[in-house]
């Protein structure tokens, strides 16, 4: 794709963005000012456009990981390989005035050298879904997925879309994270054995929130 068309794409992109900010900025300060709108809009599809963007109870669910998190983790790089043992710190913050919550882990991997990863997790009031994305310093791709809250709201079943390097095909990552009290959760990821496409147990961490 050349300069010029990426170049393109970005203006149109940030153009229809300021175009909704406009919208919904437009219908919460109605009452302060007349606005008109756009030809065949109603009411109620100014109340959807503004709802799309209303932080609710799952945006608050979310922030309330906010804070510094401590890591055991225990990784397999094989069904059946040796256990790699090391620790990290994730730190959880909101953003976006609470629509998404960063997520940044540091560590140090055996073998594998320094650990840097991030994430956004945020829950898309259009959808109705749970969504996030993930990078880190050990690749180049982007992870996109999306989640599953339990009824009970102590576990998040996450599914993560990204491309096997071996195969080059796309394949899924399964991640379960689930609460145990408010100050502590368990991470276990599972993903497709590329040689014979079982899903076995890759990452196992034990996370305690430290004391503000």
């Amino acid at each position: 794709m050349t300069t010029h068309r990426i170049s393109k794409l970005a203006t149109v992109a940030a153009l229809a963005g300021i175009i909704t900010a406009g919208v919904v900025w437009a219908a919460a300060d109605q009452a302060a000012s007349p606005f008109q709108l756009p030809p065949g809009w109603t009411a109620q599809d100014m109340a959807a456009c503004m709802l799309a963007g209303t932080p609710g109870e799952p945006h608050k669910m979310m922030v309330q990981g906010e804070g510094t998190w401590t890591g055991q983790s225990t990784m397999w790089m094989f069904p059946g390989a040796d256990p790699i043992k090391s620790g990290g710190l994730a730190t959880v913050k909101p953003i976006m005035d609470g629509r998404y919550v960063q997520i940044e882990w540091t560590g140090e991997i055996p073998g594998m050298g320094a650990y840097h990863g991030m994430g956004i997790n945020g829950y898309d009031n259009v959808k109705g879904q749970y969504v996030s994305t993930y990078i880190d310093n050990h690749s180049t791709g982007i992870v996109h997925g999306t989640g599953q809250l339990s009824p009970d709201q102590n576990t998040m079943t996450w599914t993560y879309h990204t491309t096997c390097p071996l195969t080059k095909k796309p394949t899924t990552l399964r991640q379960v994270e689930t609460m145990h009290g408010e100050d502590a959760m368990t991470l276990e990821m599972y993903g497709a054995d590329p040689k014979t496409g079982k899903e076995f147990k890759m990452l196992h961490i034990e996370y305690k929130r430290e004391k503000q």
